[in-house]
């Protein structure tokens, strides 16, 4: 399927979530405030770290190996029974750890012990939500985009309902509450259209680990380790930060900006995942990947230009349609924001090629340093230039990222050098 038939299917489920995204921020801005913002920022850095633990951090190598052995289904069920043993088997650790643990993570991260019990609702949903993740990838492994497309849908309606009914009955308890159990219940919607196709059987699921492929996929959970750990914990770091400066409010804020970024910008991300991501593990010949990241850069930097400049010029109108008046101080933060979206989504289509391609020490590192680097330029440009200084540290960490993966990718990586004497 091409990028832009993958576009067009990706684009309905996007719509659909940013449709439900729009509404339920307004609701949360309404019934848990700027603050609660941040707290739920918080809880959600931690929810994508814990579940990526508890599906083994295996579900991009699950991606990659379903696509690259297309023409060898004996394999793939090898493979989809080693990656779905390790995710029962780490999400059952997982709920444990988080049940034992909770007394802490309320105290520490969420900074009200009355919260704990929010972590036994995550606990009891640990396993679907790993499972629905799992059974995701295999979808987007086979490019089953209609069956994908239908999963996500549902997540959003469910999303909206869920979240929006609990927030509105119990507030922010009840949006936390929402948020641990949401995928939960999307699993039994996503197990359905799996089980609807000819290549799947539930006892492909589970069985022998096959040492092989636990190695191949080794090397993809440290990538998807490091990134679980590093990008959100330097978003905790600076939303304490923030908060330390200015106070909550303020880091509820910066939460709301950043939540902005996030709902554009799925209709990119999610299309790079659910095409890009396969294709680059498909691709065999050094110039065809080549001509495939410059074509992509083609149709999305452009589209993504385009958006960010409009959500800048219209910046005070989305405040007030997403948020509340008590949202305003977040405008300074825009300018900054959006060009910094532009080149961060330059930077992904060059730093997807080492998860397609398996460059996992390349990925590790750069995830690392980057995520560190915004943490320290964050506090250095908020100390200098005031709140405004965190978007700004955004732009500023994309815009070196984005020569180095330049450099990494197009320049030094044997995977994209042009061959001499070939297109």
């Amino acid at each position: 399927m091409s990028l832009i038939r993958t576009s067009f299917w990706n684009g309905i489920a996007v719509a659909v979530r940013m449709g439900t995204a729009l509404l339920l921020n307004k609701i949360l801005a309404i019934y848990v405030g700027p603050s609660g913002y941040a707290i739920i920022g918080q809880f959600q850095n931690l929810v994508g770290m814990i579940v990526t633990f508890a599906t083994g951090a295996t579900n991009t190598g699950v991606v990659k190996y379903t696509a690259e052995l297309f023409d060898d289904e004996a394999s793939q069920r090898r493979l989809w029974q080693t990656a779905g043993t390790v995710t029962l088997i780490a999400s059952l650790i997982s709920a444990v750890a988080i049940v034992l643990a909770r007394d802490f993570l309320a105290r520490e991260l969420l900074h009200d012990p009355a919260l704990a019990s929010i972590f036994l609702w995550l606990a009891a949903g640990l396993v679907f939500i790993s499972l629905n993740a799992l059974l995701l990838a295999l979808l987007n492994g086979k490019k089953e985009v209609k069956r994908y497309v239908i999963s996500n849908i549902a997540g959003s309606f469910i999303g909206l309902a869920v979240t929006g009914a609990l927030a509105y009955w119990y507030g922010l308890y009840g949006t936390l509450v929402a948020l641990s159990i949401n995928q939960a219940l999307v699993f039994f919607v996503t197990f359905h259209q799996v089980a609807r196709t000819a290549w799947f059987r539930l006892r492909y699921l589970v069985g022998r680990i096959d040492r092989r492929h636990l190695r191949a996929l080794g090397g993809f959970v440290a990538m998807a380790a490091a990134s679980a750990i590093a990008a959100p914990l330097s978003q905790v770091a600076v939303r304490n930060d923030l908060a330390a400066q200015f106070g909550w409010d303020y880091a509820g804020y910066w939460d709301a900006m950043w939540r902005i970024s996030t709902i554009y910008l799925t209709f990119v991300t999610v299309t790079l995942s659910l095409y890009y991501l396969p294709r680059l593990s498909e691709i065999r010949d050094p110039a065809e990947l080549r001509r495939e990241i410059l074509g992509t850069y083609r149709i999305v930097v452009p589209a993504v230009t385009v958006i960010s400049l409009a959500l800048y010029l219209l910046r005070d109108l989305v405040i007030a349609i997403l948020f509340t008046a008590d949202f305003a101080p977040m405008e300074v933060l825009f300018g900054w924001q959006m060009a910094g979206d532009v080149v961060k989504i330059s930077s992904w289509v060059l730093s997807f090629v080492m998860l397609g391609r398996g460059m996992t020490r390349l990925f590790i590192v750069t995830e690392l340093l980057f995520a560190l680097s915004f943490w320290a330029s964050a506090a250095l440009l908020t100390r200098l230039f005031g709140f405004e200084g965190v978007a700004m540290a955004h732009l500023a960490n994309y815009a070196v990222y984005m020569v180095a993966m330049w450099y990494l990718i197009l320049v030094r990586s044997p995977e994209t050098r042009p061959v001499p004497g070939r297109a």
